[in-house]
């Protein structure tokens, strides 16, 4: 792992901020999330105001919410060029860049945002994926809750039923999930989604409850069919140069906020914001429920997705069982400690 190698405590951080060393800086933080979302509030603003506390105000930010500093498909390049110091990003807008982080993504692998949030950062603590991030300095990875179907004029509860439907897919690694169920995946970003579905142009679309909320979604459809087969991969990281213009000091403070801190902030928030979001949409809308015959079908065309993307990754030289294998294990350890209050 590149990052966090050499943190420093919250009081020895004060002290060295006091002592004047540190040239004051104001960083540019870009993602893709409407201003007035929960990840605008908490994981954007309110990381950054408790990085100028802590900083002693030697470190601030502008946040600039809903692609107004670059796209969501470009995120990550804004972050790499130089565009946004600091972006928030989901891996798989670039296709087959990260393809080792975007194991992560596949079904059935946790519960709940914080729980995978947990494993996937300690995934890339491990420095499995250390070759896909080598162009910027990663700050914190994390998933959100399992994403579900919503769509806008046919109930889903069954395969035959989502056979042939257009329905969006989040990432390549998700389209190859909807070809396993029938479904004809059109690929775009979460903000694309509301007006895609209110022209036409897609029948429905894979995402969590909260993000549905977020992107004002829920106007534009009517049912919800419960899956929960995948989550996404994100990344919040800064651009390198940025990152060298930093002294020992500030660096140390945003490394204390960011690391296993940032990941489960973030997927707290999402599971606290999916359970919100579940209960506003079902006042309007109707929810599905597959059968337990059919989920097992369901979960049997995931199966087959997830072995040809692993059998995809190992034929292109890439550790991807080995990865997949590593996620699982820290997943399980994950699962323990929060059940146990440890993290």
């Amino acid at each position: 792992m590149k990052a966090f190698k050499s943190l420093v405590t919250g009081s020895a951080v004060a002290l060295m901020f006091s002592a004047g060393a540190a040239t004051a800086q104001n960083l540019r933080l870009a993602h893709f999330m409407p201003a007035g979302s929960w990840q605008q509030s908490v994981m954007f603003e309110g990381w950054a105001k408790s990085i100028e506390e802590d900083s002693g105000g030697d470190l601030s930010f502008r946040v600039f919410p809903a692609q107004t500093l670059g796209t969501a498909v470009e995120g990550y390049d804004n972050a790499r060029r130089g565009i946004a110091d600091i972006s928030w990003t989901v891996q798989g807008y670039t296709a087959n860049r990260f393809p080792l982080s975007q194991i992560v993504e596949l079904p059935g692998l946790f519960e709940t945002a914080e729980v995978g949030s947990c494993g996937f950062q300690r995934l890339y603590e491990s420095g499995m994926l250390d070759d896909e991030y080598s162009e910027t300095e990663v700050l914190y990875v994390h998933v959100h809750g399992p994403g579900h179907l919503h769509t806008a004029n046919k109930a889903v509860t069954s395969l035959a039923d989502i056979r042939g439907m257009q329905i969006r897919q989040p990432t390549s690694v998700i389209g190859n999930l909807l070809t396993e169920l029938g479904a004809e995946p059109v690929g775009m970003p979460a903000p694309e989604v509301y007006e895609a579905t209110q022209r036409g142009v897609i029948d429905g679309f894979l995402l969590p409850w909260e993000a549905v909320v977020g992107f004002r979604a829920d106007e534009v459809v009517n049912h919800y069919t419960e899956v929960g087969l995948y989550a996404l991969a994100f990344v919040k990281t800064m651009n390198p140069r940025a990152y060298e213009r930093l002294s020992d000091e500030q660096r140390a403070v945003i490394h204390k906020h960011s690391g296993m801190t940032g990941a489960l902030i973030a997927g707290r928030g999402y599971d606290s914001a999916d359970e919100a979001a579940k209960a506003r949409m079902l006042e309007t809308g109707t929810l599905h429920v597959l059968t337990d015959e059919e989920r097992a079908q369901w979960e049997t065309a995931a199966e087959r997705a997830a072995e040809s993307y692993l059998s995809d990754l190992e034929s292109r030289g890439l550790p991807g069982r080995a990865v997949y294998d590593a996620f699982v294990g820290y997943v399980d350890e994950c699962r323990v400690q929060l059940a146990a209050g440890e993290l």
